[in-house]
């Protein structure tokens, strides 16, 4: 049977995890891309980061974008949560202390959802530390959170 997840559920969903689609607007076209994220609750915002690209000019231009993120043990036994929201980019000072939030809080979900894959979080470190320019630090200010969820036949 499927049903809503209530407002605290979905909250939780986006909280427990570090991995969702982006879908986004270029030109006429609608894309949708994975992208590492941090749910930033103090703010209802997710917080990610990017190089100059596709996405971002996109972005750039309409400011309009969703978030998916699910969790999938079966055909008959999931969640999911859409998510409504703005574009932002950041500069300065608040890029800089989001990126370290956003690093400290997918280390600790990878922490503490996978514990045998630490050396995913020493990769995923050297990742941020080895871009050649400074990435581009975006939150998305979320306006609307629905959610679903199958739990059986």
């Amino acid at each position: 049977m499927i049903k809503d997840l209530g407002f605290g559920e979905c909250i939780q969903l986006l909280c427990n995890n570090y991995i969702g689609h982006l879908a986004y607007i270029a030109g006429e076209s609608p894309f949708v891309i994975p992208i590492t994220y941090y749910y930033d609750q103090s703010h209802n915002s997710i917080i990610s980061y990017s190089q100059e690209g596709h996405k971002i000019d996109a972005m750039r231009k309409n400011r309009s974008v969703s978030m998916e993120v699910d969790e999938i043990e079966s055909v008959n036994r999931w969640k999911s949560v859409l998510a409504h929201g703005k574009f932002e980019e950041l500069s300065s000072i608040n890029a800089k202390h989001l990126l370290h939030e956003f690093s400290n809080g997918v280390k600790e979900i990878i922490n503490r959802k996978q514990t045998k894959k630490l050396q995913f979080i020493s990769e995923f470190s050297s990742k941020l530390g080895a871009e050649r320019t400074s990435p581009i630090v975006y939150r998305i200010q979320l306006l609307e959170i629905t959610g679903k969820q199958r739990s059986g036949s």
